[in-house]
């Protein structure tokens, strides 16, 4: 993370990439009505310096949120091992009992994953499990609010919406995993230089990777630090409510701002919910908030206080 506050300009660019992170610096300017120069070493520079990236994220067939407690003075630990998976999409640093929070990707087994190798997690002392039942939001979903709804209307016909539903196929083309590879590093990575990996004309790529996108199979990410763009408090939320709450409750928060991600749940929990904002007197107006009460929920919340991994990609330190 960059642990710097963007400028308005450098907000409205990280902006313009949450809509469609493969958009050329000549659309986004032409977007924001800035010059493409000045966008465009502004775009370099905060995707150089990692204040921004684009990656491409593959999805699993099943999702699950782990809530994991450390060994006293381990939390470090456990997260960063938890992030060093291949499987592991997120991993967070949190002020509950229950220290460690982190996303899972899985086909294979639950014994083997949950009695065997994240017992394992060097550090861990008791891990809770919570499998996705169905997602309402994902951070793909979550922007940053410095665009006008008509600057992100024109940049989200070539990128697509929060995709919240996918079914994989079963079979993928012979040079499939070369692109999807190349994208999780850098989700920009041209078509001319994707056609030259896998030695396929450029139209044929471009067919490719679209059809990877619609078939739920990639998304195509901006990762960037909440902090950075305006937004220093994060938290969990953890939801009980009636299960048939759930569906018009999920379906309230997903139109939040605050609200980066939201899911419904199997376990004790029935939905768990990442917010940011400002300060914590919004995060305390965000749960004080009457969709709780007319939902009949109670919230367990817990701040956020280090991000080891998002988006599947480790960030630096």
């Amino acid at each position: 993370m960059s642990g710097q506050a963007f400028t308005e300009l450098q907000r409205r660019i990280a902006a313009a990439l949450q809509v469609d992170g493969r958009a050329s610096w000549r659309r986004i300017a032409d977007a924001l009505g800035e010059p493409e120069r000045t966008v465009a070493r502004h775009g370099a520079d905060l995707l150089a310096s990692g204040a921004v990236a684009v990656a491409g994220m593959n999805h699993a067939e099943n999702q699950m949120i782990l809530a994991c407690e450390s060994v006293l003075g381990a939390a470090q630990l456990v997260s960063e091992a938890l992030a060093r998976r291949d499987d592991v999409v997120y991993s967070y640093r949190t002020t509950g009992e229950l220290n460690i929070v982190a996303e899972l990707g899985y086909a294979e087994n639950l014994d083997e994953l949950l009695t065997l190798q994240l017992p394992a997690t060097p550090g861990l002392r008791r891990l809770e499990a919570f499998p996705v039942l169905r997602y309402f939001k994902t951070i793909r979903g979550w922007r940053c609010g410095a665009l006008t709804p008509a600057q992100e209307e024109t940049l989200a016909a070539g990128g697509g919406t929060d995709r919240t539903e996918w079914s994989l196929p079963e079979t993928r083309g012979a040079n499939d995993a070369l692109l999807l590879q190349a994208l999780r590093e850098d989700g920009r990575t041209s078509i001319e230089t994707l056609a030259r990996l896998v030695k396929m004309s450029e139209t044929s790529v471009a067919r490719r990777i679209d059809w990877l996108l619609s078939s739920g199979q990639l998304s195509i990410r901006a990762l960037v630090e909440p902090a950075d763009v305006g937004y220093p408090v994060e938290a969990m939320l953890w939801v009980q409510a009636p299960p048939q709450r759930v569906e018009p409750l999920g379906r309230a928060l997903q139109l939040w701002p605050e609200v980066r991600y939201a899911a419904a749940v199997a376990g004790k929990f029935q939905m768990i919910v990442n917010v940011t904002a400002i300060s914590h007197a919004q995060l305390y107006t965000m749960l004080s908030h009457p969709v709780w009460a007319e939902h009949h929920t109670v919230v367990h919340t817990d701040l956020v206080y280090a991000a080891r991994k998002r988006g599947g990609r480790v960030l630096s330190v």
